[in-house]
């Protein structure tokens, strides 16, 4: 099983160590020594002292074949993607952009294909996400081959399996290179409230000691909601406690079908001012794939969608024109004189839109929009 991972990225050339997130640069000369070597030949000696250097892994004597994986380059410009492996979850969390939680996904040999395309598409960071991916029956296979192409990733999970031996024994031997686990409270109240699940929180409680005790990579985001806002402070304590990186979520968004129920659950008073939306990558260098091998620019533009079951990596190619044509001004943004320093990009904009929230919720310039207007 590879240990280090030497791989093309939008120009460059890097090395990489599952499991951790610190990588280096490498020239294109020593790139293609990797590739031209031979399985059954030891690794460079530059290999090695970088290795050792930089991650403390001894690789030395070791054949090229046994603990390296060099990838190819792709005619792509792709360097990272989401892939939502199921929209079914354990909980029934208030807040959820979902909405309706379907238990679908697509079989294995459709699978394959799509972690195919996300190969030859150039991924090298790939997010696997949900629902809870960990429930789907086919997570471990697709966790396992995805690593097998030589991808670093993330899984985002509400931590209620990985206190399964059979879960921490698959991320043990191929690491990610992040555990980001969903914070819902700070007491079991509170938490098991918010889910709709009794039980959660200790589930959740467990995965989390277990998963730290194995050195796993962790990072922690602490959603932010009407239920859970007075215990903020003690979800904050719960990452320092175990000394990990937080970061907070309180803006809630409409569901992916355009409900707005689950706007009711945002709480005002922890809301954070978007940032002025320059632009945006999506579909250009990322792209996101649904649980049907629909590939689409991002969890919230899910339209146009290009199915990689049906064409393969190919149909990456229109994805860059889809993009440009969704960050385009639609519907009451038409027109608008300030939404040159609007926070919100078009398609989050036409959701909100068509659940018909108020102006408020996704528009920072509501009063000196009613100023312009009279």
């Amino acid at each position: 099983m590879h240990r280090v991972i030497a791989t093309p990225f939008q120009g460059e050339f890097l090395l990489l160590h599952p499991g951790k997130s610190q990588g280096l640069k490498i020239p294109e000369e020593k790139f293609e020594q990797l590739r031209a070597l031979g399985s059954s030949e030891l690794c460079p000696e530059w290999l090695t002292g970088v290795a050792q250097r930089t991650w403390g892994l001894d690789i030395r004597d070791q054949k090229v074949g046994d603990v390296t994986l060099v990838r190819s380059p792709s005619s792509f410009n792709y360097g990272q993607a989401s892939y939502e492996l199921n929209l079914g979850c354990n909980y029934d969390c208030k807040h959820c952009y979902l909405g309706m939680k379907e238990f679908e996904g697509l079989p294995w040999t459709d699978r394959v294909d799509v972690l195919h395309a996300l190969r030859d598409a150039g991924v090298v960071w790939l997010q696997l996400t949900g629902g809870e991916p960990m429930i789907d029956q086919l997570f471990t296979s697709t966790y396992s081959y995805a690593f097998s192409l030589g991808m670093m990733i993330e899984v985002l999970t509400n931590g209620s399996r990985l206190h399964n031996p059979i879960m921490l024994d698959l991320l043990a031997k191929r690491p990610p290179q992040k555990l980001t686990l969903s914070v819902y409270g700070a007491t079991e109240e509170t938490y098991d409230g918010l889910t709709q699940r009794r039980g959660s929180y200790k589930a959740f409680s467990q995965g989390l000691a277990a998963v730290h005790e194995a050195g796993l990579p962790l990072e922690l985001s602490i959603i932010v909601t009407s239920d859970n806002a007075h215990e903020v402070d003690a979800m904050h304590a719960l990452a320092e406690k175990y000394g990990l990186p937080s970061t907070d979520f309180a803006n809630i968004s409409p569901t992916i079908y355009g409900g707005s129920d689950v706007l009711r659950s945002q709480y005002p008073q922890h809301l954070t001012k978007r940032s002025v939306f320059t632009g945006c990558d999506a579909g250009n260098t990322f792209f996101h794939v649904d649980p049907h091998g629909n590939a689409s620019t991002c969890k919230v533009a899910r339209d146009p969608k290009i199915s990689l079951v049906k064409e393969g990596v190919e149909g990456l190619r229109r994805l860059g024109g889809i993009a440009d044509g969704l960050l385009l001004r639609q519907g009451g943004c038409t027109g608008c004189q300030l939404s040159g320093t609007c926070g919100t990009c078009m398609p989050l904009a036409s959701l909100f839109r068509k659940a018909k929230a108020p102006l408020a919720n996704y528009c920072q310039h509501t009063e000196k929009r009613k100023e312009v207007d009279q």
